[in-house]
């Protein structure tokens, strides 16, 4: 059986090539610290000389801010940049800032043609187009992939002068992998200004022990507005992210510094907060989004609202672990982009695809209508945040083996989405009152240990019964199949080719909550194969009977309302139907113990049936204390019933014809 579950999850392999790949990374020593907002040390200038188009651009500031920025106009002149770049190439000293004022900023040198042997360095290249360059070659050559490249500068810090940070912009055409990339830059300070239209990240910060991004912008961005990788010591704050293909914020690949603790965590590596991330494929993500502590921020109108993951591999830091989501907001995660993946929007070129008008092209698949999800992450707590109007799913929980991320240890596929809690949450209400309830409030795969959702509060869960806080020791090693089903289905999207999976309803907007469904999924498959073959046999036994009498009518009916029961919850908002329905198929198959042709078969029947109504009673009333759900158990017993009986049906006929009754098999 685990054997079939594996081969299974195979298909979640294709997912990996949609990850952000990256050179091999060492995390920092942790002995940095998140830097201050300095107003004094050495300053560098930087503006554009177009006097006219500076006054207009300052003319409607607050007086003061006019006068300081008329200042420093003159003062940039004289001897001041043109672009950032130039002014990052002249630092000369630790704790210099960079004074940037009002413009477009195009970088235009950083996109003259680069040297041939930038043109031609020997690095790995990916899926995506791009080459994976060294921390050496990424400085010898910082515009092979980035607009302006920061390297190895410590304690700088980049502010625009506008009152808002949509006074500078720094634009990047779609020509470049990055705007800003800082790497290996402890201590760097980025406030103020707005960074736009890369084919990969707005900002990207890497290898940096002590980092804030502050007041910044990152918008119309292929993959991510603020990316963060193997860093510690830093913060993302007041922040907006719109617009952008993968997430608006992902610190991701983490400095794993709590891996080995459970609830105590004394500090945070990354801290998000105050940021607003709207209309993206994602609000929020994280591979190996290791000790993330994120609060008081708005996640709304993308596709989803949150994910933190231990999909991909060469992350650092997996199994992610150890995020604290508290006092967000996440609600109306209902937009749907995969439209513009259908009519060939997004196969356009980057300037043509109208990112600017609201098109964004989602990188990875993400179903539409969730607030949160954790995909294979231990230790994260989730707490007093406020989740409403999210369509399919408020909160969503599930198993990630290690084979999907290249790691064929046997302890690695069974490391993931333990203790993880879900407490004190304000599920489908919004901050004014208002009742804007989620599809579900709560969905877990089945799988993990010590995992708690808050209890008796009222909140919609799917399955009906799960681990109520505090935790108990229940563990189950592997997901619902059921549930399981439409994961494998669904990782096979690809937005380069097009490829959205028929039977994955993540594709679709889903109905509002408390409406009908109005489509199938790949959920709905085996429930329909399972109705009509089992339909099928018990017809073929009812029809071989010599008599109809009432018993085996009624047998007949209960299969039948069991069966057709079953697959109704296989369409998500009746999904509260399946522990009714497999009790009512386990009364059925108990029922048919005297139209079974053979001892053994009648006696396999009834245990069948037993299995059935103890499945009904795992699903709808208390978990029972088993490593492997009860599910998995009735699937194969059931498989073996079809294969059995169709056997003795067939032998039966060919042998004696269905006139005569057929003989006790012989033990």
């Amino acid at each position: 059986m685990v054997v079939v579950v594996f081969a299974a999850l195979v298909a979640l392999c294709p997912a990996t090539a949609l990850a952000h790949s990256e050179r091999p990374t060492t995390p920092p020593d942790g002995t940095g610290h998140v830097p201050d907002y300095r107003q004094s040390g050495p300053q560098l200038l930087v503006c554009k000389t177009d006097a006219a188009d500076f006054a207009a651009r300052i003319a409607n500031f607050p007086p003061a801010f006019q006068r300081s920025n008329q200042d420093l106009f003159a003062k940039c002149q004289a001897n001041g940049y043109r672009d950032l770049q130039a002014a990052v190439d002249h630092v000369t000293e630790a704790g210099t800032s960079i004074e940037v004022l009002p413009g477009l900023y195009k970088e235009e040198p950083s996109l003259a043609p680069d040297t041939d042997a930038c043109n031609h360095l020997p690095a790995q290249r990916v899926k995506a187009g791009y080459q994976i360059l060294s921390y050496e070659q990424q400085k010898a050559c910082p515009h092979q992939q980035n607009l302006v490249g920061i390297f190895g500068v410590r304690d700088l810090q980049i502010e625009g002068t506008g009152p808002s940070p949509g006074d500078v912009v720094f634009d990047a055409q779609f020509q470049k992998l990055n705007v800003i990339r800082g790497d290996r830059t402890n201590g760097l300070y980025l406030r103020n200004f707005t960074a736009e239209r890369s084919t990969f990240n707005a900002v990207y910060v890497i290898e940096t022990d002590g980092f804030v991004i502050d007041t910044v912008v990152g918008r119309w961005n292929n993959e991510y507005g603020f990316l963060t990788f193997a860093s510690d010591h830093g913060v993302i704050k007041s922040c907006e992210a719109y617009g952008n293909g993968d997430s608006g914020i992902y610190p991701g690949g983490t400095s794993d510094i709590n891996h080995d603790r459970g609830y105590d965590v004394p500090r945070y590596a990354i801290e998000v907060m105050g940021c607003r991330s709207h209309d993206n494929t994602l609000g929020y993500s994280g591979t190996g989004g290791d000790s993330v502590w994120v609060h008081d921020n708005q996640f709304d109108h993308n596709m989803g609202g949150a994910s933190m993951d231990s999909l991909f591999p060469n992350h650092p830091g997996l199994p992610q672990n150890h995020a604290l989501f508290e006092r967000n907001r996440i609600y109306s995660n209902n937009s749907n982009y995969y439209p513009q993946v259908r009519d060939g929007t997004c196969a356009k070129a980057f300037l043509d695809r109208g990112l600017e008008q609201g098109v964004v092209c989602p990188a990875v698949p993400v179903p539409v209508g969730v607030g949160i999800i954790v995909i294979g992450g231990n230790y994260d707590v989730f707490r007093n945040n406020v989740i409403y109007d999210n369509w399919k799913l408020g909160f969503a929980q599930t198993w990630v083996p290690g084979l999907v991320r290249n790691d064929f240890d046997w302890n690695a596929q069974w490391e993931t989405s333990h203790f993880n809690l879900y407490t004190d949450n304000t599920m489908g209400v919004a901050p004014d009152g208002t009742v804007l309830p989620n599809g579900v409030d709560f969905f877990w795969d089945g799988e993990g240990a010590g995992n708690c959702w808050q209890a008796g509060s009222g909140e919609s869960v799917e399955p009906l019964v799960m681990p109520g806080c505090p935790a108990g020791a229940l563990h189950r090693y592997v997901a619902d199949p059921n549930r399981l089903v439409l994961f494998v289905d669904c990782s096979n999207y690809d937005l380069a080719t097009r490829n959205l999976p028929m039977g994955c309803d993540w594709f679709e907007t889903p109905v509002r909550p408390g409406s009908l469904p109005n489509s199938m999924n790949a959920m709905s498959v085996a429930p329909a194969v399972q109705a009509f073959v089992v339909i099928v046999l018990f017809a073929w036994l009812l029809f071989r009977r010599s008599r109809f009498d009432g018993f085996a009518i009624a047998t007949m009916v209960e299969i039948l309302l069991g069966t057709g029961v079953l697959f109704l919850a296989s369409l998500e908002p009746l999904y509260y139907l399946s522990p009714a329905g497999i009790a009512i198929l386990g009364l059925g198959w108990l029922s048919a113990l005297r139209m079974m042709p053979g001892r053994l078969l009648a006696v396999w029947t009834v245990l069948l049936g037993l299995v059935a109504l103890a499945e009904a009673v795992d699903a709808g009333i208390v978990l029972l204390p088993l490593p492997l759900g009860v599910v998995w158990i009735r699937l194969l017993m059931e498989l073996v019933w079809v294969v059995w009986t169709t056997r003795n049906l067939i032998r039966a006929r060919s042998e004696e014809g269905f006139a005569r009754p057929i003989p006790a098999e012989t033990v």
